[in-house]
């Protein structure tokens, strides 16, 4: 059996296998603009393999006047994947020494020839909306969990002399790998004020002339998630009520200041989320300074979402001589 070229059929069947090409090019199209669902994980330990495809990553989204980001806490935050609006809004955020207040672009942003659109919907306006300033009282930043949807650029292989080689160029002094975002899908809808939702505007209060030095991990969020753990199965529940014992404790363990001499350790600034702790010895040049908080992205690993784990964040020892090195 043969099979008659198209101009040979009736007008009917030229018009229905018409009708055919088009269907079957649309689920082609659809299908080929699909994204690749990864987590950012996947993305940082293999970029190149991601660079110009199209990606659904689902994440913590940090924002502040020097960081636009997304993060996810079971990996490290460094090398970090730095976040940009596609269309013709900018984020807001300084990428290299100033900031783009004017939130407006005159044409559609365009990275390596790829064009770049952008869906503005109410998802992404609602997501625009709470990593944007004014935020909400005591941050200095915003995080907020969402799911995105845009082009990866995995930028070059540099070379940094304390972490090795990563992918960078992009974002913040060529800090980064970059997804822009080109739609934005389930943004958090709920603010609950006894979470830490961002940065905190706290100072670091020692008088001039105070050497600092950190007295926690850079990379703590395996250790929240196993405070929160500990927490939930109530062989540590005092983690949700008691934050001056949670500061003690991160000092005691710290410094091998016994809890007992810490038991007078000052509140100097109080949040529902974010508490700030100091405590020094009478005659001691040395003092010290815990802070403790409810993150928010903590609430996403809780048994109860409304019960998350107080947690120390930073923690400080100062010697204070009086004079600056």
């Amino acid at each position: 059996m043969t099979f008659s070229p198209a101009t040979s059929a009736s007008p009917a069947t030229r018009r229905c296998l018409l009708c055919l090409f088009f269907v079957l090019s649309a689920v082609t199209i659809s299908r080929a603009e699909e994204p690749l669902k990864v987590t950012a994980c996947q993305l940082k330990k293999d970029p190149p393999s991601y660079n110009h495809k199209l990606v659904e990553i689902t994440g913590f989204v940090t924002h502040a006047s020097h960081n636009f980001t997304i993060y996810d806490p079971t990996c490290p935050t460094w090398p970090a994947i730095w976040l940009e609006y596609g269309g013709n809004i900018n984020s807001g955020t300084v990428n290299c020494c100033k900031t783009l207040a004017d939130r407006h672009r005159f044409h559609e942003l365009v990275v390596d020839g790829v064009p770049l659109p952008l869906t503005v919907n109410q998802q992404f306006q609602d997501f625009d909306k709470a990593i944007q300033p004014p935020l909400r009282p005591g941050q200095a930043g915003a995080v907020e969990h969402a799911t995105l949807i845009g082009t990866f650029f995995a930028g070059q292989q540099m070379q940094d002399p304390d972490n090795g080689r990563y992918w960078g160029g992009y974002g913040y002094v060529g800090c980064c790998s970059m997804l822009v975002i080109q739609e934005v899908k389930d943004p958090d809808p709920e603010w609950h004020p006894d979470l830490d939702y961002g940065e905190s505007n706290e100072k670091l209060d020692f008088p001039p002339g105070c050497n600092l030095r950190p007295l926690l991990p850079a990379e703590q969020d395996d250790a929240w998630m196993q405070a929160q753990r500990e927490a939930d199965s109530e062989s540590r529940d005092w983690v949700f009520t008691d934050p001056a014992r949670v500061a003690s404790d991160a000092l005691s363990h710290a410094t091998h200041i016994s809890n007992d001499r810490l038991a007078q350790i000052k509140l100097t600034h109080d949040t529902s989320a974010r508490k700030t702790y100091e405590w020094a010895a009478a005659g001691d040049s040395k003092s010290y300074m815990a802070i403790v908080s409810r993150p928010y992205w903590l609430s996403f690993y809780a048994h109860d979402s409304k019960r998350v784990a107080w947690v120390a964040v930073m923690a400080y020892e100062a010697s204070c001589t009086g004079e600056t090195e």
